[in-house]
């Protein structure tokens, strides 16, 4: 893992363990889930065109912060604790990792999407939120990324399933046309971007987490 600096861990302790800072981030992360809902919905396609089942590959970033969201409420039950010893099982294992790489990889796609064809953003009616505003936003998903490997933890299985789980989105967004919507239609430069993203957002995750204590009993041989 890599390790993280003694006064970044000191502050993610302050701001996780305690109730106030903790319990104001999980409302801000439901507020700005609510706002990408809102957004989905009317958008075209949205949300109406799909059966619900698939509404979390189809909203991108809302599936991001709800991931994020119940990953830092598993440690409410835990305040007055250390973050960092935070109990680990099975399912928060699958929990922390496909948060943390969902995460990312929406984070850093919003930038490059909106950084292909800024000219379509840039300086157009609106920019201050739909340019400066959305990007400035989706990159505090990455930040907020990197608290999830200070109290969650990974497996190998996990990692393998959180991969799989980011290509089928990837398939259902191009292959389908349900990618997020954009002012211009995605070419083979964005499409060869996101799966770089995919494939980066697990192997930055395959660093900078921790495997349990316990292996995951879901891995062959023990993984």
């Amino acid at each position: 893992m890599v390790t993280v600096s003694l006064d970044l861990g000191r502050y993610v302790e302050y701001y996780l363990g305690n109730a106030p800072s903790l319990s104001t981030l999980l409302v801000a992360n439901g507020t700005a889930f609510l706002v990408g809902v809102s957004f989905y919905v009317h958008a075209d396609p949205s949300f109406a065109d799909l059966p619900t089942v698939l509404y979390p590959l189809f909203g991108d970033s809302p599936t991001a912060l709800a991931l994020a969201t119940l990953s830092l409420a598993t440690l409410l039950p835990t305040l007055g604790n250390r973050v960092r010893d935070a109990p680990t099982n099975t399912p928060l294992v699958y929990l922390h990792t496909f948060a943390f790489v969902w995460l990312v990889k929406y984070g850093l796609w919003t930038v490059v999407a909106l950084n292909l064809h800024p000219d379509q953003y840039v300086g157009a009616p609106g920019a201050l939120w739909s340019y400066w505003g959305i990007m400035f936003t989706h990159l505090l998903f990455v930040v907020e990324a990197f608290a999830i490997p200070y109290y969650g933890r990974t497996t190998d299985r996990a990692l393998k399933a959180a991969l799989l789980a980011l290509l089928v989105n990837d398939v259902f967004d191009y292959a389908f046309g349900y990618h997020p919507p954009l002012r211009y239609d995605p070419g083979i430069p964005l499409i060869v971007a996101t799966l770089l993203l995919s494939v980066g957002a697990v192997y930055v995750a395959d660093r900078v987490f921790d495997r349990p204590e316990r292996f995951d009993p879901l891995a062959p041989s023990g993984e």
